[in-house]
Parts: C-alpha cells; sequence; structure tokens
C-alpha cells in the first residue's frame, strides 16, 4: 500500500508561480485527483491557477510505468494531458487552458502543468441542486450539444489521442476485442475477493465471450470521445461555458463507450444526452460494453483499496458492491 500523500507546499510551487510572474501567496489542495494531484495557487495580486502535479507520490493507484498503446493503460501523464488538450482545442470543446508545462523534474520529481482556475462548481453540483434550476439553465442541453461536437471528431485508427495524433497505433485488432480481453482480465481478479464471482465466473466469463462473438466489425472511423465522462468531468462557469476536466484519458474509440459511462453516471438525466450521435448507437456493442464497465468498476475499485490512499474507502467499497451487483443481474437479464 502507498503511504499517505504529503500534500505539497508554498516552497514546492512558488518556482512554478514565478514562471508566470507571480509571487504565491497560498497554496490548497483541491478535491479529487486521484492519479494526479491538483492544487489551486492563490498569488499576491489575487490572482490564481491550478498546478497539476503527476508524480507517483500523487498517484493513489500506484499502478507504475504505462504503455500509452494500451487504450485502457493508467491515464496519466503530462503528455496524455497536452495532446488532449490540444486535440480538443481543435475540436472547439474546451478544456483549462494550459498556462506552462515542466516536464523537466527540475524543482520537484513530477511532471507539471499549470492551467487557469475555472470558477464556478462541476455539472453534478448543479445536477445535485434545484431541478428548476437545471432546466432554466439549459445545463444538460449544452452537454448534449458539447457531446455532439465532441463526438463529431473522429480518428484514423482507435487509441489514446497521444499515441493516434502522433501516427502511432494501440495493441488489439479492433475496439471491441480490446474491450472483451480486458473484462476477461477483470473478472479473472474477482473469484479470490468474492465468493458471488468466484460462483458465477463461468457463466460471465461466457457471457463475455458471446457478447463479444456477436459484435460485427464496424466501417467507420472511431470516435472522439472523453472516456470517462461523468457530471463530475464538467465544470460550469458563472458565464455558463462548459468545460471537459480529466481529460487524459481522451482517444479515438466506439462511441458506445462513451454513452454506457454516460448512462450509467447521468442516470436518469441521460435521456438528456441522447442526441443524433446516439441514434445509430450498436446494441451489441453496448451489451458488451455495459458487462465489461460493470466489471472494471468491480476490480478498479477493489485495486485502489489494495494499493492506494483513497480518503473515502467506505465509497469504493460501495461502487465495487454496486457493480457486482449489476454484473449479477446482467446473467439473469440475459437468461
Amino acid at each position: 500500500m502507498t503511504a499517505a500523500r504529503r500534500t505539497l507546499t508554498p516552497a514546492d510551487l512558488a518556482p512554478y508561480a514565478r514562471t508566470l510572474g507571480h509571487t504565491l501567496d497560498g497554496v490548497t489542495r483541491l478535491r479529487g485527483g486521484s492519479k494526479k494531484g491538483v492544487y489551486r495557487l492563490a498569488f499576491r495580486d489575487r490572482s490564481t491557477a491550478v498546478a497539476y502535479v503527476w508524480s507517483p507520490d500523487e498517484d493513489l493507484w500506484d499502478a507504475g510505468p504505462a504503455d500509452p498503446r494500451d487504450p485502457f493503460s493508467h491515464a496519466s501523464g503530462l503528455d496524455l494531458f497536452t495532446a488532449a488538450a490540444h486535440r480538443l482545442a481543435a475540436a472547439g470543446v474546451r478544456a483549462p487552458r494550459l498556462l506552462h508545462a515542466d516536464p523537466t523534474h527540475t524543482h520537484l520529481p513530477a511532471d507539471v502543468a499549470l492551467v487557469e482556475d475555472l470558477p464556478g462548481g462541476t455539472l453534478e453540483d448543479l445536477l445535485d441542486g434545484d431541478e428548476a434550476g437545471v432546466a432554466e439553465t439549459g445545463a444538460l442541453e449544452r452537454t448534449a450539444a458539447l457531446l455532439d461536437t465532441l463526438h463529431a471528431c473522429t480518428g484514423p485508427r482507435f487509441g489514446k489521442v497521444a499515441v493516434v495524433d502522433n501516427g502511432g497505433s494501440s495493441y488489439g485488432g479492433s475496439c471491441e476485442a480490446v474491450v472483451a480481453e480486458r473484462a476477461l482480465s477483470d473478472l479473472d481478479e474477482l473469484p479470490a475477493r468474492d465468493p458471488r464471482a468466484a460462483a458465477a465466473y463461468p457463466q460471465l466469463a461466457d457471457a463475455l465471450r458471446m457478447l463479444a462473438a456477436q459484435v460485427r466489425p464496424r466501417a467507420e472511423p472511431p470516435t472522439l470521445i472523453h472516456g470517462e465522462l461523468g457530471p463530475d468531468h464538467v465544470r460550469v462557469t458563472p458565464d455558463g461555458d462548459l468545460v471537459l476536466i480529466d481529460i487524459e484519458g481522451l482517444m479515438y474509440f466506439d462511441v458506445e463507450w462513451e454513452h454506457v459511462f454516460l448512462r450509467q453516471r447521468f442516470g436518469r438525466h441521460y435521456d438528456a444526452l441522447r442526441t443524433e450521435d446516439a441514434v445509430g448507437l450498436d446494441g451489441d456493442r453496448l451489451r458488451l460494453y455495459q458487462l465489461a464497465t460493470h466489471l472494471s468498476l468491480v476490480a478498479g475499485p477493489l485495486r485502489l483499496l489494495d494499493v492506494g490512499d483513497f480518503h473515502d474507502p467506505e465509497f469504493m467499497r460501495g461502487i465495487a458492491e454496486h457493480h457486482l451487483g449489476l454484473a449479477l443481474s446482467f446473467l439473469k437479464d440475459a437468461s
């Protein structure tokens, strides 16, 4: 298990303030950031910025080196962030504006990016509030329009933007093959953790293979997707702009993968996001990706609890328990 994260101090981060021509007045660690440290830098002139710090000490997953040619490898690092930021800017989708990138490790043993500090809260905050307020702001309609813009972009091959946009190729023969292989790997971790998973292992493995076999090859190019787009990954500025955050996992992939995650995270609000790009969704892919997502959201949280220092372990255990139940229910619904 990794040791508890040490919060960086003003002395640690003052050199980065100077790169922007500012004197640092204070530092606050921000909520979230299981793969990186996220800090608000307050400057003497009362302006602010946010520092992203990618280092093993800040990564609760203790994942070690990751090969970006695996589309689902650990989505963490300055190279992934900068590639995603540039691609989103070209697509006309707003992300935090990059102010400074430092891969030199001169001041900290970590890659660091300084980005604009976005006022306002998240879309999740808004959806958790007053229904009338959500309708009045039109936030869901604007999120649907953002998704249309994002999903109108395609790539020549599937994989992380940082790989594909640099001319590289990913492992695996197809999106569905990569998902099925990953799901079987996640499933392999579960029997030792839970007797219910052990008892259902043969049926779950058979279901994954059957669902994968039902997916027909796709001729259309892969779609630009966020990959883990929940309402907590959309910031809403006071003037109503929507800004995508936690963008390191941006990739070209099947749009069905995005919609399975959207449906899971937006719940009853999901129907408002089903715009033109959802009309042609492939039901076979959706079913495979749904089961794969459930298994990932069992294995991933349990893995994090094994190696990390997550601040709310009961929350993570609840996610794993919920999705194990959904995976087992999936078998009953399919029988």
